[in-house]
């Protein structure tokens, strides 16, 4: 009996360093074994952002891999069919996407930016950290989900449920 294939997951952040990285990081940890965690931005910077890291290692999560990149590099011929697109800043969400191989469900999962807090270091690790608690909660509303049960358009609703959940951080 062949396993069945992990879903594909890309998280979506204009600058793909903060939120999005965090996101790629928590999906790996929580549930690898089933899903492919991916995230890109619009316009990536150059690196991940270093608070961003550093919560990600204090929490013994492997950064290995983790870098900034194009949301072009999973629009492009080869690149894996992507099942599953959630936008985690109010930015990406606005903007026209590239066609994605596998026209995957969609969902905004929009997140504050943490790294536009101002104020001490420890101050931005709070935010950071805030951050990193809504789209872990909402993460694991997602990979408990019977996905392989529900159709298309329940699994739409879900998603987009898990978005707007008190219970995930969400409005």
């Amino acid at each position: 009996m062949t396993e069945p294939r992990k879903y594909h997951v890309l998280f979506l952040c204009t600058h793909n360093s903060a939120r999005s990285i965090l996101a790629e990081a928590a999906l790996r940890e929580l549930a690898g074994d089933r899903f492919v965690a991916l995230s890109a931005g619009s316009h990536p910077a150059a690196a991940p952002n270093p608070f961003a890291l550093e919560l990600l290692r204090a929490r013994q999560i492997p950064t290995e891999g983790l870098r900034s990149k194009s949301w072009d590099e999973f629009a492009a011929p080869g690149a894996p069919p992507i099942d599953f697109v959630f936008t985690v800043c109010d930015d990406a969400a606005g903007e026209v996407c590239p066609i994605w191989p596998g026209h995957p469900a969609r969902a905004h999962w929009g997140v504050p930016d943490p790294s536009k807090v101002d104020g001490t270091d420890d101050d931005r690790r709070r935010a950071f950290l805030q951050a990193f608690v809504q789209l872990r909660k909402r993460i694991e509303l997602f990979v408990n989900l019977p996905l392989r049960k529900l159709d298309r358009l329940a699994t739409q609703q879900a998603i987009e449920r898990i978005g707007t959940s008190p219970r995930a951080g969400g409005a």
